[in-house]
């Protein structure tokens, strides 16, 4: 079969497993955190007020963060998705087309058993997929920069210089995806480039003419304080200054890594043999995934969002170690023992989002699942040594989108009630004009002022009868003022 028509093949029977990865469920949790019903808003104004430059917060500015997200966002309103789909479909639209983006690349450079593990294990990781269903800044950087890194070792390898300039227009996205970040992240791609640095004005060149209209438009329609925000305040302040109250230590991301790649972290392993890096190719993927953990490690305020970028990167070597290393065995079974924990996690998830990990009751947690991930370690065992590393590799797989429906089914109706203020809208729209918020988390404020479009007046400016509150650290709830 030639290898065209069989990557063909294989995609088309590929769809339905990532419709159920990334589509299924995609708002069967209201929004929530701070962050997207936040920035949903601003793209449904940018829709709705026809104005793509200046990003408004309910008819204020908002210079958090660029805007690509937000076009994406006003792009899914203006075709006439409904509610949460308008913001999050584009985003899970953009992580597929990735995932199959991503195959071809690899497999360009490294072969096709590689490319298809590095897929499978990037597609199925437990990061990858949940920052693919919801609408936050994260997934387009990662993909818009992973997908310029691609290009731009794919021209380093002997490409034509039409990669040059498609690496910089990816570059130029992701600038637009979440501000500078990405041009300091591209650094490893500038140093395995210092041979060739008479052809490096062309990915600067392309990744202007993306990114510097906008930028451009922006401070030509707000002036200084575009800059004062969005540049000083959140990219040196968010580096550098605790005020943004994201403080970690410095080994945070270790632990969000191992998260990240779940329940391929073992794999992890793999990557550290003796003849891993013996070629400059692997030796750029290595630098991209080193150079982006210690950079985010190095800044004052850390979120687990921000290791994004990297994964494809360490998709990439787990991949080239599953295709290699003669045995897999040890590092393929912990995977599979580990989805063990996957009922695990939807008992402690929606506590651990709405009031912290510290909260949750940890003896009560169901321990007898764990005998699921004996039955699947005995499983992959069985098939890498019975039948090959393909079948060993697709276990897992299936193990892992299994894992991701029991968590979609299990823990997104729980986390609709502890998370969200998609229900507590839904019981106060009625009586919307008579409440006014008081004394309230950033997230309910947010999430409640998104779905009741014009946002419900603080008690502070504006009395109503009812005030909306939290008390004692629960969840708001309507109180009657008395007078």
């Amino acid at each position: 079969m030639p290898t065209r028509f069989r990557s063909i093949l294989v995609g088309l029977l590929a769809l339905p497993v990532l419709y159920a990865l990334y589509f299924h469920a995609l708002t069967g949790v209201g929004m929530i955190d701070p962050d997207e019903p936040r920035y949903a808003s601003i793209g449904r104004e940018m829709a709705l007020s026809g104005d793509w430059i200046t990003p408004r917060l309910w008819g204020n500015e908002w210079f958090e963060k660029p805007a690509l997200l937000y076009w994406m966002i006003a792009i899914g309103t203006k075709v006439g998705l409904p509610g949460e789909l308008a913001a999050r479909a584009p985003v899970a639209l953009l992580s597929l087309a990735f995932a199959f983006f991503f195959y071809l690349r690899v497999r360009q450079l490294f072969g096709e058993l590689p490319a298809r593990f590095a897929t499978t294990v990037l597609a199925t990781s437990a990061g990858w997929v949940a920052y693919s269903h919801f609408a936050v800044t994260d997934l387009p950087l990662a993909v818009c920069f992973g997908a310029a890194m691609l290009l731009f070792l794919e021209w380093l390898s002997g490409g034509e210089s039409p990669l040059l300039w498609l690496a910089g227009a990816c570059l130029g996205l992701a600038v637009l995806a979440k501000g500078l970040v990405p041009l300091v992240l591209a650094l490893p791609a500038l140093w395995f480039a210092r041979h060739r640095r008479n052809e490096l004005w062309k990915p600067v060149l392309a990744a202007a003419l993306i990114a510097l209209p906008w930028y451009a438009a922006c401070y030509a329609a707000n002036g200084w304080i575009f800059i004062d925000v969005f540049i000083v305040r959140h990219h040196f302040s968010r580096f550098a200054d605790d005020a943004l109250k994201h403080v970690q230590p410095f080994w945070f991301y270790v632990p969000v890594l191992i998260a990240a790649l779940f329940p391929w972290s073992p794999a992890l392993f793999l990557t550290l043999r003796r003849d891993s890096l013996r070629d400059p190719r692997r030796q750029f993927v290595a630098a991209w995934l080193l150079w982006t953990l210690l950079f985010f490690s190095l800044s004052t305020n850390k979120l687990p969002g921000y290791l994004l970028p990297l994964l494809p990167a360490a998709a990439i070597l787990i991949g080239l170690a599953l295709a290699e290393v003669e045995k897999a065995y040890v590092a393929l079974i912990a995977g599979a023992f580990l989805l063990g924990l996957v009922p695990l996690v939807a008992e402690v998830l929606p506590i651990a989002l709405a009031d912290g990990l510290s909260h949750a009751d940890l003896s009560q947690l169901p321990w007898r699942y764990l005998a699921l991930g004996v039955v699947g370690a005995g499983l992959v065992f069985r098939h890498e040594y019975a039948t090959s590393r393909a079948a060993a590799v697709g276990l897992l797989a299936i193990g892992s989108i299994a894992g991701i429906a029991y968590l979609k089914r299990e823990a997104f109706p729980r986390l609709e009630q502890q998370v969200s203020a998609r229900p507590l809208w839904r019981g106060i729209a009625p009586r919307r004009s008579e409440i006014c918020m008081g004394n309230m988390e950033r997230r309910w404020r947010y999430g409640l002022n998104y779905y009741a479009v014009k946002p419900l007046p603080d008690c502070l400016v504006e009395t109503k009868p009812i005030i909306l509150e939290q008390r004692g650290g629960d969840r708001p709830q309507p109180w009657i003022q008395i007078p």
